[in-house]
């Protein structure tokens, strides 16, 4: 079965508009949790604007399922995560003025880095995944640089959707084909949602865990938390049933 792994930077985005503790993270990712999500993923940046490094220290506390940190390899990350000891480290190579993350890593090109910094977390035993798109070469870089698993990015599957779902699948279905040959796991996320996500599911073979935010939390403005995970939940089994 997939996993949901929830990512709650929107929830912290909306407290930090303000100032204060509300609406609170901790207990948020904890009723996230408490609704059926399997995983909770966070994104913390330099510059705080969302998720904080207490935050991720606070979370690390609580979080009872599988708690996923993203980001960009900086010392600072790095010392952040030994100390938070997630499940997962999700290693993306977003720069500290990116808005959102909008590209994969070149594996290639950043081998010494990678290879470095999964080495580490490997020794802390934490899994390494790395952010790549569907290019056969970046994938193979990851599993030479000893991840654990692939996370792929899936804004040009979202954006290409309504158009013709069946060609924007497809580089996702041959890229965890791919992974899956190399005994990469496989992860999946950016604009999945309601609309598109069992689709996806549903096709990409041997799709470990999706992380979703924005659409998840925009939708739970709508429909209330627990409602909103148990729909996306819903649309995984569905998926899967159709196996």
């Amino acid at each position: 079965m997939t996993k949901l792994s929830v990512n709650i930077n929107k929830i912290a985005t909306l407290r930090n508009a303000r100032g204060g503790s509300m609406p609170d993270v901790v207990k948020a990712a904890q009723d996230c949790e408490m609704f059926g999500a399997e995983g909770i993923t966070v994104h913390p940046r330099p510059d705080e604007r969302h998720i904080t490094y207490n935050d991720v220290r606070e979370l690390s506390k609580v979080v009872k399922t599988e708690f996923n940190i993203e980001g960009y390899p900086t010392q600072d990350f790095i010392d952040l995560v030994d100390k938070a000891k997630p499940a997962q480290v999700t290693l993306v190579p977003d720069g500290p003025d990116v808005l959102t993350s909008n590209a994969g890593w070149d594996t290639i090109s950043h081998m010494g880095l990678l290879k470095d910094v999964v080495k580490h977390f490997s020794s802390q035993n934490i899994r390494t995944s790395l952010f790549v798109e569907t290019n056969i070469t970046m994938i193979e870089g990851a599993k030479a640089a000893g991840a654990d698993r692939i996370e792929l990015y899936t804004e040009s599957y979202a954006k290409a959707y309504k158009l013709d779902k069946a060609i924007a699948v497809e580089p996702f279905v041959l890229a965890a084909q791919l992974a899956n040959t190399l005994g990469l796991g496989v992860n999946a996320g950016h604009d999945l949602s309601l609309e598109n996500l069992q689709y996806f599911v549903d096709k990409v073979e041997g799709l470990l865990e999706v992380s979703i935010g924005h659409a998840l939390i925009s939708d739970a403005l709508y429909y209330g938390l627990d409602n909103t995970i148990n729909m996306y939940k819903a649309q995984i089994k569905n998926a899967q049933k159709s196996l």
